[in-house]
């Protein structure tokens, strides 16, 4: 029993510290910063495009949807914000897989640091609570 409590406990403070990047955003300019940057190719409601999970003719992918039936939150905060700033190609690059085609442009040049967290913020914002802690627990911890 005292060891199920030590687990539990750990996980909590784990799961407790994991998503600070998210917290505390402005979720009304990520709304609007979504609408503006992101919606064209995600979605207006974040449904992405159609075939998602089918390559098209040229091997890339459509932009897939950031509700909860798309696989965003199944990413680590991190690789979000790395592959929105860098661009797919880019960011899966500097995680070792070079050879993957994306479609997703860097917009680290037209958003700031925060802009892009408050997308995400605002994304994650929208996801029912049970996917909002199944995506926390992929973040890893914060000393």
């Amino acid at each position: 029993m005292k060891r199920a409590l030590t687990t539990i406990a750990i996980f909590a403070a784990g799961f407790a510290q994991a998503a600070h990047e998210l917290d505390d955003r402005d979720l009304e300019s990520g709304k609007a910063l979504y609408a503006d940057q992101c919606a064209s190719c995600h979605g207006a409601s974040l449904e992405g495009q159609p075939n998602w999970r089918s390559a098209n003719e040229d091997g890339v992918l459509p932009a897939p949807p950031h509700n909860e039936r798309g696989h965003t939150w199944h990413h680590d905060n991190n690789l979000l914000f790395q592959y929105t700033k860098l661009g797919g190609k880019e960011a899966l690059a500097a995680r070792g897989l070079s050879d993957f085609k994306s479609g997703m442009p860097g917009f680290g040049e037209a958003l700031s640091d925060d802009e892009i967290w408050n997308i995400l913020a605002f994304i994650r914002s929208t996801w029912p609570e049970r996917i909002q802690e199944i995506q926390a627990v992929r973040n890893p911890p914060h000393n």
